[in-house]
């Protein structure tokens, strides 16, 4: 796995998220106040950028369709389906956020 440097976490305001790409991913990190925490950012819906979404609590609403997200298993909670976006660890470190993701041989296995 790999630590990948994304911001200062200063550059993510609080209650919003940002989108990154990393290799052929879209990201979508949020800054949640005690934490940040990093999904996909596709909506298994109708791929509505994650990142534009409206946080409640540790969801996210999509701006698209307005299905919510959980954050932190990545689960959808509304409507009540069995979807889900994939979810990264997040470190912050010496006031910058990092993501882990596989390494490329290890997202190929």
């Amino acid at each position: 796995m790999n630590w990948i440097r994304i911001t200062r976490s200063d550059n993510i305001p609080l209650r919003e998220g940002r989108s990154v790409r990393i290799g052929s991913r879209q990201i979508a990190v949020f800054n949640l106040g005690q934490r940040f925490l990093a999904v996909e950012n596709r909506c298994p819906h109708g791929g509505g950028p994650l990142a534009d979404g409206i946080l409640s609590g540790c969801d996210v609403v999509c701006p698209l369709h307005a299905w919510k997200v959980c954050l932190e298993t990545g689960q959808v909670r509304r409507p009540s389906v069995e979807a889900c976006v994939a979810t990264f660890p997040v470190r912050v470190e010496d006031g910058v956020v990092q993501v882990q993701l596989p390494s490329p041989a290890e997202a190929a296995a």
